[in-house]
């Protein structure tokens, strides 16, 4: 007897396992959650059982960011009139690399729902969560650290889809604060002008999903 589809999704959750997250890079506060590193764990679960994803994917422009939404709809390819449909949704900034940035995460978080992943490292917050810092501390935080945050190494591209994917707004203001800084540092002679209103834009727009506002140094006020 075949077993249907919710049987088969559940056999591909109960195989994929955990997904493990990628080394951190400068700038950053904890291992980010690699698109690939997902793609890759929830593919092999659900090919394993005979199911396949297809994804399409809705943007809805608004005044300073684009929202884009990924229908993912899993099919039984053993029975092809039996599918699962999962969405779900992501921010993205308004510039050349807002789309690509917003269909990724909401990929990525589509799969992580739909086979609930297992994320984190014994040393991250994906297993044992620390408190959030308090905004004094972030801000002392970055006061000290002038030398690593003028780092040419650190990954803009990264910080960026920390702000802009970022859903609880105490653990966004950290990040702003944490963040604000080196965004304002790229706003220094012989920086580079196009990374620093790129990276200006996702902290406002992220600042803005909650109504938050921004000092001159770049912190919530």
């Amino acid at each position: 007897m075949k077993n249907n589809i919710y049987q088969k999704i559940y056999n591909a959750c109960m195989r994929a396992g955990s997904v493990v997250k990628g080394e951190k890079v400068k700038g950053m506060h904890f291992n980010p959650l690699n698109h690939d590193s997902v793609n890759k764990t929830a593919m092999e679960a659900l090919l394993s059982v005979g199911l396949y994803p297809v994804c399409t994917y809705t943007n809805d422009i608004k005044e300073n960011f684009v929202m884009v939404t990924c229908n993912m709809r899993i099919h039984d390819v053993e029975d092809p009139d039996a599918f699962i449909d999962v969405q779900c949704s992501a921010l993205g900034a308004l510039d050349k690399f807002g789309t690509g940035n917003g269909m990724s995460y909401a990929k990525k978080y589509a799969f992580l729902n739909v086979l609930n992943l297992k994320t984190g490292m014994d040393s991250d917050d994906g297993y044992n969560a620390v408190p959030f810092q308090s905004n004094q501390e972030s801000s002392e935080q970055s006061n000290g650290n002038n030398t690593a945050q003028e780092d040419d190494s650190i990954d803009y591209e990264a910080l960026k889809e920390d702000l802009l994917q970022e859903r609880n707004k105490e653990r966004l203001i950290y990040l702003i604060n944490s963040y604000g800084t080196l965004i304002k540092d790229l706003n220094k002679p012989g920086k580079p002008v196009r990374l620093y209103r790129q990276m200006q834009d996702a902290l406002e727009v992220s600042a803005s999903k909650f109504g938050l506002q921004l000092t001159t140094d770049n912190k919530v006020g």
